[in-house]
């Protein structure tokens, strides 16, 4: 069937059917599942790979299922009777880890593409990609003055290698699905999500739960100083999780973004030394600073130009970077205390 020749016409999702979350025992698939929930979606499929206990949060009435995805068969299992379908599963974490583990990274096409053939052949209605800014070519973020990116720019193709790559390749899967065959897709590319509930510590985390962790540290222990990568002056936007979940709702469900990239980011750009200050001024502390010019940093500047979405959506991300932040210190200085009383904890 061609894309152009079939019905365009909005899909109305009812609140009996069947939607199934991948990456489900992770941070923003997890709060996706929550955020459908409250909605009063009453079937949600959601999936991990991780076992039970090491998922980031559980919500009670939820079906929840412990599968590698980059297993067909397991991705044929969970598509069975699912209406949507979104695309949540990838190894990656922070700079330190895509940059570290780019085997890793690479083998999560895997994911994509066994769940979008077994999504389209279960007969689902629409299927998300969770993509990402790593996508975009690298040859225009050397600076960190450089331009926000529009979606045209991630080509001439020059994505970060392995996890951008990854992520450019299953985007294109997510297109010809549509284009061949027919299949809704949707594709959202990522820019840095933060928030409450998120990767904090252990080699996963990005800049801000991790620049936030090294602040609350440097209270407890007296240490005031703070490690940071790179010199500072790099440049990122940080986008808010309620912005993130809010935006893959609207972008799967709007039929003039089928199968076509869109950013899903803040366009609040902000340094690295800015955000360190900022975190300080939440924390009430004033730290000495450590630059690390050997540690894993990144493109020079990348931030979201959210022309296309403000265009079809009449909205874009907007949680100011300032209450977003709070709102994260505030809950990982309650888990890094909590650990320290000897508590299980989400990091």
């Amino acid at each position: 069937m061609n894309a152009r020749n079939s019905d365009s016409k909005k899909s109305d999702l009812k609140k009996d059917d069947l939607i199934v979350i991948t990456g489900a025992g992770g941070f923003i698939a997890g709060a996706l599942v929550k955020y459908f929930h409250d909605k009063g979606f009453t079937r949600i499929r959601a999936v991990d790979k991780k076992s039970l206990p090491e998922w980031y949060q559980r919500v009670p009435g939820v079906e929840c299922l412990c599968l590698d995805l980059s297993i067909r068969g397991n991705c044929e299992r969970v598509c069975e009777d699912a209406t949507e379908v979104y695309n949540l599963a990838a190894d990656m974490g922070g700079m330190g880890f895509i940059e570290r583990f780019r085997i890793e990274c690479l083998r999560s096409i895997l994911i994509n593409t066994h769940l979008i053939e077994a999504a389209y052949r279960a007969g689902a209605q629409r299927y998300f990609f969770s993509s990402s800014a790593c996508a975009y070519n690298t040859e225009l973020q050397k600076v960190a003055t450089a331009h926000a990116l529009k979606e045209s720019d991630a080509y001439p193709a020059m994505a970060e290698r392995g996890y951008g790559w990854e992520k450019l390749m299953s985007e294109m899967f997510c297109q010809e699905y549509w284009a061949e065959r027919g299949f809704k897709t949707a594709i959202a590319r990522f820019h840095n999500v933060y928030g409450p509930l998120g990767t904090w510590d252990g080699g996963r985390e990005k800049a801000p739960a991790a620049i936030c962790r090294k602040v609350i540290e440097a209270k407890d222990t007296g240490n005031h100083s703070i490690n940071i990568w790179g010199d500072g002056t790099q440049t990122r936007s940080f986008m808010y999780i309620d912005d993130c979940l809010k935006g893959i709702d609207m972008i799967m469900h709007c039929d003039e973004l089928i199968a076509t990239p869109v950013n899903l980011g803040s366009s609040e750009l902000i340094s690295i030394n800015d955000l360190v200050s900022l975190a300080e001024n939440i924390g009430g502390v004033k730290l000495e600073r450590d630059y690390d010019l050997d540690a894993p940093q990144g493109v020079a500047g990348r931030n979201s130009d959210n022309t296309f979405i403000r265009q079809v959506l009449g909205w874009e991300p907007n949680t100011p970077l300032s209450e977003g932040l709070k709102a994260t210190y505030q809950w990982i200085e309650e888990q890094y205390v909590a650990r320290k009383k000897g508590k299980r904890v989400v990091h």
